[in-house]
């Protein structure tokens, strides 16, 4: 009997980053082959190529916001986006497991990580040195790799248990409203069978009034508009690409209508996709 074959998921960061963890809530443990990447650029590079399957990266934090580099690759790449995950980002303090609390004298994480765990680290380990890295599960690879007895990591459960290191703190970030939403990539678009959501970008034309306008196409219809979020439009100074998340399918009428109202008064237009809507709340 054949052993059926795992989606291959590529994810930016160590093996025990919160974008594999993603990947596995969205396909399941035993569904999912996940491939850790060097950078997010890879990531899309890799599903185009048709290296990968599909491809998983965040799209904004409901504390620290949008990931614009993302933004930007997802008009660089022609991919589409598949489906979405949010997850409740659980920070934990990680170390050797000879090593106790009061052993500590610097600890390792992403910049974001450490802000998020500021009064935490101020009331438990005062003046502690705090050093950024690139990555919260390479964090807490590095302890093992180095010895360091004396640091700790804040990473995820699941890179404690990749990494052999023990457990010193759970969920010791300041906010517990954490929420990662990720963006699941496919070369293919799919047709959602239930509640959905489509994802857009658009550049409008230099005009009074024009970006109301723009907006009024969904608000005649009695579309929810979820997102909006506007980039830079390069070689253009002051003028923008905006993308915009909004609650519907695109086999629906009123969404294709709205989408052909838009064209008329955009210079550029483009549907990034069409799917599931998830709903947060799962946790790390």
């Amino acid at each position: 009997m054949s052993v059926p074959k795992k989606l291959h998921v590529a994810f930016q960061g160590e093996r025990g980053a919160y974008s594999e963890a993603a990947a596995v809530a969205f396909f399941g443990a035993g569904e999912v082959e996940p491939i850790p990447c060097t950078s997010f650029d890879d990531v899309f590079q890799g599903v185009q190529s048709y290296r990968w399957e599909r491809g998983i990266v965040p799209i904004e934090n409901s504390l620290a916001g949008s990931i614009h580099r993302n933004y930007d690759l997802l008009l660089r790449h022609d991919l589409q986006i598949v489906g979405e995950q949010y997850l409740r980002i659980v920070h934990n303090l990680l170390a050797l497991p000879e090593t106790r609390l009061e052993d500590i004298r610097r600890v390792y994480s992403h910049p974001q990580a450490l802000a998020q765990c500021e009064d935490w680290l101020d009331e438990h380990l005062p003046g502690i040195e705090r050093v950024a890295t690139y990555d919260t599960a390479g964090s807490a690879k590095r302890l093992p790799e180095k010895g360091q007895k004396e640091a700790a990591a804040i990473a995820s459960t699941q890179a404690a248990r990749v990494y052999g290191l023990s457990l010193l703190a759970a969920g010791i970030e300041d906010d517990i409203e954490n929420y990662t939403r990720f963006l699941i990539l496919g070369r293919e678009s799919v047709v959602p069978d239930d509640v959905a959501k489509t994802s857009i970008v658009f550049a409008l034309k230099d005009a009074p009034g024009v970006l109301f306008k723009a907006l009024s196409v969904f608000a005649l219809r009695d579309i929810d508009l979820t997102k909006i979020e506007s980039r830079p439009l390069k070689g253009k100074p002051w003028q923008y690409f905006f993308y915009l998340d909004f609650a519907g399918n695109m086999t629906e009428e009123r969404c294709q209508n709205a989408l052909r109202h838009l064209q008329e008064i955009a210079s550029f237009l483009r549907v990034l996709g069409s799917y599931p809507q998830a709903k947060a709340g799962s946790r790390e």
